[in-house]
């Protein structure tokens, strides 16, 4: 019988200057990508303004590791936890990257690449990606309010 996935997710807000966003976001997911998958580590990212909420899944103890190496991070300020616990199964498992839009715009699957963040192809999200996608929009919009 197969063990259940933890799963975090955290809100913090940007600390990178606007003008560098695009090149260190690129380069930072790029990195972030490979040591994931290298750890077996999945989820999703919104942005939302300068706040991001992320999805982590994965092993408890590298989750949690990742999640204390996130909040020493100087490009991460404000972090706080908003969900944590074991799920019968990752939801985000082919995602790299999401993006909420402002309203009720669709969001936006992204890929790294050295050079930025790019539009991938559109993909369907499922009903279990929605559920832990409204809690991740809702936590993006209080984060905003913080700001």
């Amino acid at each position: 019988m197969p063990e259940d996935t933890f799963r975090l997710i955290y809100r913090s807000r940007n600390q990178i200057p606007a003008e560098q966003r695009k090149v260190e976001l690129g380069t930072l997911f790029g990195k972030a990508r490979s040591n994931n998958k290298k750890h077996g580590v999945t989820g999703a990212l919104l942005v939302f303004g300068d706040t991001f909420v992320q999805a982590l899944e994965g092993d408890e103890s590298v989750v949690r590791d990742l999640f204390a190496t996130i909040e020493k991070d100087y490009r991460h300020d404000s972090v706080a936890l908003v969900e944590t616990g074991d799920v019968p199964e990752r939801v985000f498992a082919k995602w790299s990257m999401a993006r909420v839009s402002e309203g009720d715009a669709p969001d936006i699957t992204l890929i790294a690449h050295v050079d930025g963040i790019h539009r991938a192809a559109t993909r369907n999200t499922t009903p279990e990606q929605e559920t832990v996608l409204d809690v991740m929009r809702e936590a993006a919009r209080n984060g905003s309010n913080a700001n």
